[in-house]
């Protein structure tokens, strides 16, 4: 074996570097093969993916002439994460969310999770989880010096905050020892319910557990604001202007700017969106100590991030897909140097998670920890030409969102003026065109649907604060036409049913008739693909034997099209088909049917369009 020299040069060195311009005549090519005649700068715009926010991602990322200084893990700006040496030393916290009014039944599922691989507790208190007079049987046989907890009680945190501390007293747990996040967060309440509470409130309890050095009062909540729809930049931006109104209150009451800033825990939501909830939880940290360097306390500002795999992704249909979308969200979560991660359970959309839930939603963090080791590299997506300039633009259109509320005269004026609500509707509004024609695609639900699987039933869950903000989920849509169709089920004993009339081979017609299928079984009809295909001669027997509710869809390639559409639409006519589809470009063999249905067609109004001409029942 030859051993080359360490002399420093590369293996490359002989082959001349490839320019940007080079690239770009490459693609130039490619694209012009495919019928697009662009040059320079388009032929790149013609690989870019638009973002939410303005925010663009580019098919190529190359060193920028020049990039913020993102400096060290464990220094300003922190955007490589509040801690020096990350989670390398023990990994993120995994903290397993308990919702439930039963103190036993709780205190049953945080022994079972604290031995199994959870390292804090995430409990609801309050109007939607325990009353705070049962925090104490539910916390039995808990180890609080060892075990962190942290409570969501919505508009009842003094009294959930006391419950807790008393506990630590009664239990002999020396300040020192105790962390915890006593979750006060008025203004998120406030979000969610439309009730105004008292900042002064939550500032004084921050006052009265000074003497307690790793409890921490308020939480900046940013899920409600995920929940409504918000983009990462939204989410962003309140939560920087909730986190400065709540320091505006605690200076008030009496702490200096330092004590204050380490009184807030930040909560955001992880997306299956690995590189968004990279640079979003890289961003944050980042805004946030800007923030501390302009309130003169730069040492101050490592935010403390608690990430949870987003409600918004998490689909009801096919429940059990949500395992990979929550594992991927986990991984971005760490990635991203968030301090602490809640991997929701994927039966979470459909009432109290069951053990088996439970289990897989813990093991999430401990395989991702232990097996694929990713908590030993800190910020191993720092460098990346991606990451960095996603980071760098997803922060300045959070900063500038930021800004407008605080012209607006702050986060509590601004959603009582409406303009949170305005602006993350008209975010939502758009990103619902783009679920509809399945430009975003939800696997299980809009895109390979599976019909004849059987319902997960989960006992019913504690009703979620309403009131404020709405609730939105990706699957809404197309939930609300399978809704539709269950109904129908249940009513006549079978679904809804279109015939797939595919014409020719399967070569020919292989890949429309599997796209109608998908598109057709997404608002919960059943295709009939039986014969494999049919000719002018075959096709109205095979109709009537298929059962189909006066729908037909033609399935081919557009030179058979030309061929036998119009003597086979004629012969689903006379066999009782009143509306009659083609999976094809719109205009195709116009005078032999209705309606087309295409990639990017709006997939919910032709469904719902469909299932009220055949009688299903809104």
């Amino acid at each position: 074996m030859t051993v080359l020299p360490d002399d420093g040069l590369s293996l490359a060195a002989e082959f001349p570097d490839a320019t940007h311009e080079q690239w770009q005549r490459l693609v130039e090519g490619v694209l012009r093969k495919s019928g697009k005649e662009v040059s320079g700068e388009a032929a790149e715009d013609a690989l870019s993916t638009k973002l939410e926010d303005g925010l663009t991602t580019r098919p190529l990322y190359t060193a920028p002439e020049t990039a913020p200084d993102t400096g060290f893990p464990g220094f300003a700006p922190f955007v490589r994460g509040g801690r020096p040496e990350g989670s390398a030393a023990s990994g993120w916290d995994v903290r397993q969310r308990i919702a439930g009014t039963d103190p036993v039944r709780v205190n049953d599922a945080a022994l079972a999770d604290l031995e199994n691989g959870t390292t804090s507790l995430w409990l609801a208190v309050g109007d939607a989880g325990l009353p705070a007079e049962g925090l104490g049987r539910a916390l039995e046989g808990v180890y609080l010096d060892l075990a962190p907890v942290s409570l969501d009680p919505g508009a009842q945190f003094t009294e959930a905050a006391r419950a807790l501390l008393a506990l630590y007293t009664e239990r002999a747990v020396a300040p020192e020892a105790a962390h915890a996040s006593l979750g006060a967060d008025p203004l998120g309440h406030e979000a969610r319910t439309g009730e105004a509470l008292d900042l002064a409130e939550a500032a004084a309890l921050a006052v009265d557990t000074a003497a307690w050095p790793h409890v921490r009062a308020l939480t900046v909540d940013a899920l409600p604001y995920h929940e409504a729809g918000g983009s990462a930049a939204e989410e962003l931006g309140l939560s920087l202007a909730t986190g400065v109104a709540y320091l505006r209150a605690l200076t008030e009451a009496g702490l200096t700017a330092e004590a204050a800033f380490g009184e807030l825990e930040f909560r955001y939501a992880a997306t299956a969106d690995q590189f968004l909830t990279i640079a979003k939880l890289r961003a944050a940290r980042r805004l946030w100590a800007r923030i501390a360097e302009a309130c003169g306390a730069p040492g101050a500002g490592a935010q403390r991030q608690h990430a949870v795999t987003s409600p918004v992704m998490m689909t009801r249909r096919d429940p059990w897909v949500n395992m990979l979308r929550t594992t991927v969200a986990c991984m971005a979560a760490g990635v991203g140097g968030a301090d602490a991660v809640t991997v929701l359970p994927f039966d979470q959309e459909l009432g109290l998670p069951d053990a088996f839930a439970r289990r897989i939603s813990r093991n999430t963090s401990t395989i991702l920890l232990e097996e694929s080791h990713l908590a030993r590299v800190i910020d191993p997506a720092g460098g990346s030409y991606y990451v960095e300039q996603l980071t760098d633009e997803l922060a300045h259109a959070a900063w500038e969102f930021f800004r407008g509320v605080e012209k607006a005269g702050g986060q509590a004026a601004a959603l009582r003026s409406g303009l949170v609500a305005d602006r993350l509707a008209a975010t939502w509004a758009a990103r619902s065109k783009k679920l509809a024609t399945r430009r975003e695609p939800v696997t299980g639900v809009s895109e390979f649907p599976h019909l004849s699987e059987k319902p997960v039933v989960r006992e019913p869950a504690p009703a979620p604060l309403t009131g404020g903000l709405p609730r939105v989920r990706r699957d809404e849509a197309y939930e609300a036409l399978r809704t539709r169709s269950d109904v129908h089920l249940a009513a006549t004993g079978a679904r809804p049913t279109v015939f797939l009339a595919a014409l020719g081979p399967a070569a020919a017609h292989t890949a429309r008739a599997t796209f109608a299928s998908n598109l057709f079984q997404a608002g919960g009809i059943t295709p009939v693909h039986d014969p494999v295909s049919v000719t002018p001669e075959t096709a109205a027997a095979a109709y009537a034997a298929s059962g189909a509710d006066g729908m037909a869809v033609l399935c081919s390639s557009d030179a058979l099209y030309e061929e036998q559409a119009e003597a086979v639409a004629a012969a689903l006519r006379s066999a009782g088909a009143t509306t009659l589809f083609l999976a094809g470009k719109p205009g195709t063999a116009a005078a032999a049917v209705d309606e087309y249905v295409f990639a990017g067609c709006d997939a919910v109004a032709v469904l719902s369009s469909v299932l009220d001409r055949m009688g299903v029942a809104q």
